[in-house]
């Protein structure tokens, strides 16, 4: 094959790598959108092994951009992305906590903002999250802010199976890695129960009154073998039958300014204790 004729399939394979043949209306510009363009296709069949592994060089670059995309919309990076650059990491002597976690961790600033205020604690809870978007996540919205420690609420959304069925060990393998990944990075560690619930409103029928046990003593058993913080908020908003305390709880789930009295009452003492190591 003549080089100049290489050199324009060459070009042709590179304009995927930056978007000229990406099905625009495609949030992810599909790959197949790319490949079975005629041209493209030909052109391939057409060329010798060089060809054939440019064309397979610049494909797994497009793979690598889209799943690297499909990973951040996943994980929802955006979300505090501003307000992480504009904190910046903490100073001096600066006993920062962050608070990750899902809606129940979200909705607390607005439900009680006083238990924010003049204190060094960040919320970096994202509504509807399960446990695997908030470890994707982990890095640039707690390591990367460098605090004293991190407070753990995670789990309740995987029982809902927001994002599909899963298990309580893979559940409990997330919550792992995020409290390991802070230990590696001199944080401490508070790993909380996940709250009562007797059932989802949004998605009923999962029996979440004996799954949230269950992961319960899992992740106390975790956090005692590996002396790690474990706080119980599930014994204290549990009504008796795996619920909620009614004046804990708006739907069963997500909190009044009551059972937040009682998170943060619980979280504190908690706290004392791990940042006066």
């Amino acid at each position: 094959m003549a080089k100049t004729q290489i050199e324009g399939q060459s070009a042709a394979l590179l304009r995927i790598e930056q978007g000229h043949f990406m099905n625009r209306t495609s949030c992810c510009g599909k790959v197949d959108a790319v490949i079975k363009r005629h041209f493209l296709v030909k052109q391939v069949t057409k060329g010798g092994p060089a060809l054939k592994l440019l064309f397979c060089i610049v494909l797994g670059l497009v793979m690598m951009k889209i799943d690297g995309a499909r990973a951040q919309e996943f994980a929802n990076f955006a979300r505090y992305a501003q307000a992480n650059s504009v904190l910046g990491p903490a100073a001096g002597s600066e006993m920062r906590v962050v608070f990750m976690g899902d809606s129940i961790t979200e909705g607390w600033s607005p439900s009680s903002p006083e238990f924010f205020e003049g204190k060094p604690y960040i919320n970096r809870g994202i509504s509807g999250q399960v446990t695997s978007q908030m470890l994707i996540r982990f890095r640039p919205d707690v390591i990367d802010l460098n605090p004293a420690a991190v407070v753990i609420l995670a789990g309740t959304n995987d029982i809902a199976e927001n994002k599909g069925p899963t298990t309580t060990g893979a559940i409990l393998g997330n919550i792992a890695s995020m409290a390991e990944l802070a230990r590696a990075n001199d944080i401490e560690v508070i790993i909380c129960s996940v709250l009562p619930a007797y059932d989802y409103p949004w998605r009923p029928g999962l029996n979440p009154n004996i799954k949230i046990p269950r992961l319960n003593e899992r992740l106390k058993a975790y956090a005692e073998a590996n002396e790690f913080m474990y706080l119980d908020y599930f014994s204290e908003m549990n009504d008796g039958n795996n619920a909620m305390i009614e004046a804990y709880t708006t739907d069963g789930v997500h909190l009044t300014t009551d059972g937040y009295e009682v998170m943060g009452r619980l979280v504190e003492n908690a706290l004392a204790i791990v940042t006066a190591h």
